[in-house]
């Protein structure tokens, strides 16, 4: 759905110039211009056969973005030299895609060799898939370049848990520049992730050592969760329970109903800061889209690495 593309941009350069200086739209426009139309055919071919790659995608964007900066530091492979990457940490062993990012890396480089950034990558495939799955269409600034720091102890020190306190989530959005509304809508992705059982499951059978459920889950859905993680191994549930493939904002709604699969979105629905936020967006589909691509456009802006910082990776997997 396309919701005002140059009023995002236009409102996102208002709040964040600094940020946003060295980026531009249609960064590639002159060096590879068919960059973004290589991304788009190669995403939507990907979603044609697996629409979890939404989810994937705008996980990636944000674990990449939230630690050293949007500069692809998570796509780096372990090494002799640097057995240790980010993506080898805790909180990245459910990223994927990566094979996605490797194949629009090869069109490219077989087009316009050591133009195209996998930052920049990264960002425009999470934009097309998001667009692809029901969500917002928005511009995208471009012109970020690859860094040289992917650290593990970066990434586990940095990137939040399923459990942590609102108070402390805003204060991490907030040290990026970002407010409740676009921290809300962020989270507002989970309306097509899904979480891991052990994610959650304490809040099925021993919330906070009580031997009970979390009284603050439906018991409906907290049996529903307890039937998919007995059934051993590494199990997934949908965080969003009625279109878990479908970019809208029913997540909103089912948080309010007490049908938050992690206790991180279920607080959001009651904690003051973020309850008003939250039922603005349950009630209004337009504007939780509109303010999830504003958010994401800076969050993409996230320290990035621009000009002469940085390096084109000829391979999204290592340093050159």
């Amino acid at each position: 759905m396309k919701i005002g593309k140059i009023y995002v941009l236009l409102l996102v350069l208002y709040i964040l110039p600094a940020a946003l200086a060295q980026l531009r739209v249609g960064f590639y426009s002159q060096s590879c211009p068919n960059a973004e139309t290589i991304i788009q055919n190669l995403v939507s071919e990907r979603f044609g056969r697996d629409p979890s790659i939404t989810a994937a995608l705008t996980r990636m964007h944000f674990h990449d973005c939230f630690v050293q900066g949007c500069d692809a530091s998570l796509l780096i492979d372990p090494t002799t030299a640097n057995q240790e990457p980010e993506k080898i940490a805790g909180p990245n062993g459910s990223v994927r895609g990566f094979e996605l990012i490797d194949e629009i890396k090869t069109a490219l480089e077989a087009q316009c060799p050591s133009i195209v950034s996998c930052s920049d990558i990264v960002t425009l495939a999470t934009r097309d898939s998001v667009f692809l799955g029901g969500g917002p269409s928005y511009v995208v600034p471009t012109g970020r370049r690859d860094g040289f720091v992917s650290n593990r102890i970066d990434a586990e020190r940095i990137l939040p848990g399923p459990g942590l306190a609102v108070p402390d989530m805003l204060t991490f959005f907030g040290n990026k520049g970002m407010n409740v509304f676009d921290a809300v809508a962020l989270l507002g992705a989970h309306t097509v992730g899904f979480g891991s059982c052990g994610n959650f499951v304490d809040r099925l059978t021993n919330f906070q050592g009580t031997g009970q459920p979390d009284p603050s889950m439906d018991p409906g859905l907290a049996g529903r969760l307890r039937n998919t993680c007995s059934a051993g191994g590494s199990q997934f549930a949908a965080l969003d329970q009625s279109t878990p493939f479908s970019f809208d904002n029913l997540f909103f709604t089912q948080i309010r109903e007490r049908k938050g699969v992690l206790l991180l979105d279920q607080r959001l629905a009651t904690d003051p800061a973020t309850s008003g936020v939250v039922f603005q967006y349950a009630v209004n589909n337009e504007l939780f889209k509109r303010q999830f691509a504003i958010a994401m456009v800076k969050m993409g802006a996230v320290d990035v690495l621009t000009g002469l910082a940085g390096e084109i990776r000829r391979n999204c997997r290592a340093f050159n």
